[in-house]
């Protein structure tokens, strides 16, 4: 039989890297073995919903190219479907109107708490054969099972068997007809084919639920993982200033969407000791049975050294391209872009990093570094000038650096008070690349200008 998986986001918020985590492991479990990964919006809390949300999930599975198979799958647009599965139960005798009232609810909890019970619906209703309750609209719940348990053998956490003294008979359709989570869920599983369910185990209390619902209308039920959720690096959950953002928040900080899915598949799942994966690696060694049982820590430097890797794997034209996203452009011939984007990508983890490394080599600096101008004397300009100009018009970056150390020996000077000022003019402050690259990307004559600039602003400043 053939793997088919799901993600069922809701539509209430943003999907956030815990979700892409659970959506990458889905995918590769169904494509790995040939088979599919079908997506479905749970948007059933219709005040809740958000069309942007729902928007900003479909643009981050286009941009981290998880395919999913068939048309997307709205729940908003299958009430129908849901009332007609409600009423089978209710003509099965498997499911009954409840007219106990939010007030009466509220009462009972709270005598069984002060008597120290669980709190839970005492089935006042399960066989009612009396006049119903006037002006009460009924709730419809299921009829769970009295006794023995609800078992199922999880791929991660292996056997859970809850009692069914535990589960009360819930509600699948609320007063206004509106069904609920744990009904929709099962249905539409069953409906989709869905065969394997891996999920955060925040919904493992969902699933005997959700088996009784199977068991009652007669569907097959799918094999469970339940994976532990991310945490902080204090082991704590995660939250937005961790890294629960919005996926989309990645690319517009400069993340590699191969690296973010590298990165979190590596957040509850291992192969031996390997760190790096391409989707084709992920996609021959991924098994659930190796998902972990504990829970991972996210971690910002690991993501960092990650979206390194790829950027320095990227083939330049390929960056070039994707710094358009951030509002650069690099209008230079291939060798100059080269040595520029070799130099960038040692020293810049994100590509927005990586885009204001690019533009404050090309742009000319508009102020100076207060404490390096503060040291700046005609002297040190007149040798700036007297460098420049001694430098071949088509130079490489090992010739302008040979040069730059003979001039440097000749001249008996110290190399900070050659090459701080020389990076001062060029640049504007201290820190980057290498002064050898970034002469050569600029060209010797955009250099003469720059430091013509330093010169002229010096004599003012006077």
């Amino acid at each position: 039989m053939s793997v088919i998986t799901r993600f069922a986001p809701s539509p209430t918020g943003y999907l956030h890297i815990g979700g892409l985590r659970t959506a990458l492991f889905n995918y590769l479990y169904a494509k790995s073995k040939g088979g599919k990964f079908l997506l479905r919006i749970e948007d059933t809390d219709l005040q809740r919903n958000s069309q942007e949300a729902t928007e900003a999930i479909i643009k981050a599975f286009e941009w981290t190219n998880l395919s999913y198979d068939d048309a997307v799958v709205y729940q908003s647009q299958r009430f129908d479907l849901y009332a007609k599965y409600i009423q089978q139960l209710l003509d099965e005798g498997k499911a009954y109107y409840c007219y106990m009232s939010k007030e009466e609810l509220d009462a009972l909890r709270e005598e069984q708490i002060a008597n120290k019970l669980p709190p839970r619906y005492d089935n006042r209703y399960r066989d009612f054969q009396g006049t119903p309750p006037k002006d009460v609209k009924p709730v419809v719940r299921i009829k769970a099972p009295l006794e023995g348990s609800v078992k199922f053998e999880d791929g991660v956490k292996g056997c859970i068997e809850i009692s069914a003294k535990e589960i009360d008979d819930f509600i699948i359709a609320r007063s206004d007809g509106t069904p609920t989570y744990n009904f929709v869920v099962a249905i539409d599983d069953a409906l989709m084919g869905v065969t394997d369910v891996i999920r955060g185990d925040d919904h493992t209390t969902n699933t005997p639920k959700q088996i009784i619902v199977y068991e009652a209308l007669g569907f097959k039920i799918p094999k469970f993982f339940h994976i532990p959720m991310i945490l902080n690096p204090q082991g704590k959950k995660l939250s937005k200033r961790d890294g629960a953002t919005d996926v989309m928040e990645y690319k517009t900080m400069g993340y590699l969407p191969q690296a973010l899915l590298n990165f979190l598949v590596r957040l509850g799942w291992s192969y031996k000791d390997q760190e790096i994966f391409s989707m084709e690696e992920m996609l021959k060694l991924f098994s659930p049975e190796n998902l972990n049982k504990s829970a991972s820590c996210y971690n910002q430097s690991k993501l960092d050294w990650l979206n390194n890797h790829y950027i320095r794997q990227m083939p330049n034209t390929t960056l070039q391209a994707m710094l358009q996203d951030y509002g650069v452009l690099v209008p230079l011939e291939s060798t100059k872009l080269e040595v520029l984007f070799e130099a960038l990508k040692e020293r810049n983890y994100t590509l927005l990093a990586f885009s204001a490394g690019v533009q404050e080599v090309l742009n000319a600096p508009k102020e100076y570094n207060a404490d390096m101008f503060a040291k700046i004397t005609q002297e040190k300009i007149e040798h700036l000038k007297d460098f420049i100009g001694s430098l071949e018009a088509n130079a490489s970056v090992s010739e302008i650096e040979q040069t730059s150390k003979a001039y440097i020996k000749t001249n008996g000077l110290k190399a900070g008070d050659f090459l701080q000022p020389l990076r001062l003019a060029i640049l504007g402050k201290g820190g980057g690349i290498g002064m050898a690259e970034t002469i050569f990307a600029l060209g010797i004559e955009e250099c003469k200008s720059r430091i013509s600039t330093l010169e002229t602003i010096y004599n003012q400043n006077k």
